[in-house]
């Protein structure tokens, strides 16, 4: 099966499901009135695009018909799929590897599928010839380090850890040593995901951030939130809760194969202004996909057979 194939199959839950019920009231609804936006509007709220993005959308649907003097709701299709990867693609992201020496802090609440992110990053920066060292940070479960070393192990990835409630600095400073000895060009950093407690995650996270910049001052560095897709609009109260106590640089969405969810992503990207990396369509080591904005709509969607149909026609 294909990279597009595995995708299109991920998001088939959300094609199927909430987005499903978003084109078929576009397609089937007739005339365009006041009551098909209202309802537009109410399907995308339940799609997990959450309110803002949902008003915002279908304001800018309604005056680009307007615009063009259109008639009936089948006419507003194309409109509202431009207009969703207009969204996506101010989330074109930039490359997490950058330069020489790339430091990757990747934070996320526990059950978003951080360790197993990190585990799926190793093999593939490692099968595209990088030296990856990981650094177990989060030292308050002796099953996340343990699972870990399990992902490190099957990555060929170089693993660091202390014991279960060792100090989490002292860790990262073991790994940069390693990573220097080794000329390693990749560290990749597991935290604790204790947002219950906004004061001593921040705290946690600037000193290790303290020890980074010090350990690695020219490097490219990121902060990467693991969020869980399938949790809908709380994984987007998530990405609002870090923000205030991490600069993120980008955003990697797990879980996408599982759920209905996926229209979260759309309300990430256009409430929060933070990029989408990587996004999780499967449990396979090679299921943690660049997010493409072209790939993601034409699979969200199902463009290509759109396309094929609309050929027939002709």
């Amino acid at each position: 099966m294909g990279l597009f194939d595995r995708l299109k199959r991920g998001l088939k839950k959300t094609r199927e499901g909430s987005m499903g019920t978003v084109d078929q009231l576009i397609l089937s609804y007739g005339e365009i009135d006041d009551d098909f936006y209202d309802e537009l509007e109410e399907a995308l709220i339940l799609a997990d695009l959450g309110m803002t993005t949902a008003v915002d959308l279908v304001a800018k649907v309604r005056a680009s018909a307007e615009e063009k003097h259109l008639k009936y709701t089948k006419e507003v299709y194309d409109l509202f799929i431009e207009e969703v990867k207009r969204i996506l693609y101010t989330s074109k992201p930039k490359a997490i590897i950058d330069r020489m020496t790339n430091v990757l802090l990747v934070i996320g609440v526990n059950g978003a599928g951080k360790t197993t992110t990190i585990g799926k990053l190793a093999h593939q920066l490692k099968e595209e010839g990088h030296d990856v060292v990981i650094a177990a940070a989060d030292t308050f479960r002796a099953a996340a380090i343990d699972q870990l070393k399990v992902w490190a192990e099957r990555a060929g990835a170089t693993f660091v850890s202390h014991e279960e409630g060792s100090d989490p600095g002292a860790v990262v400073y073991d790994a940069a040593d390693i990573t220097h000895s080794r000329w390693a060009d990749v560290l990749l950093v597991d935290t604790a995901g204790r947002l219950q407690n906004k004061k001593n995650l921040m705290e946690e996270l600037r000193k290790i951030g303290k020890i980074l910049e010090r350990e690695f001052p020219t490097a490219h560095r990121e902060v990467l939130l693991v969020l869980d897709a399938s949790t809908g609009q709380n994984a987007l109260s998530q990405a609002r809760l870090f923000k205030e106590v991490a600069p993120i640089s980008g955003i990697v969405l797990t879980k996408l194969d599982g759920t209905a969810k996926g229209g979260v992503v759309i309300g990430i990207i256009s409430e929060l202004g933070i990029p989408v990396k990587y996004i999780g369509v499967g449990e396979g080591m090679d299921d943690l996909r660049p997010f493409d904005p072209d790939e993601f709509a034409a699979a969200l969607f199902s463009l290509d057979e759109r396309q094929k149909t609309e050929q027939a026609e002709q």
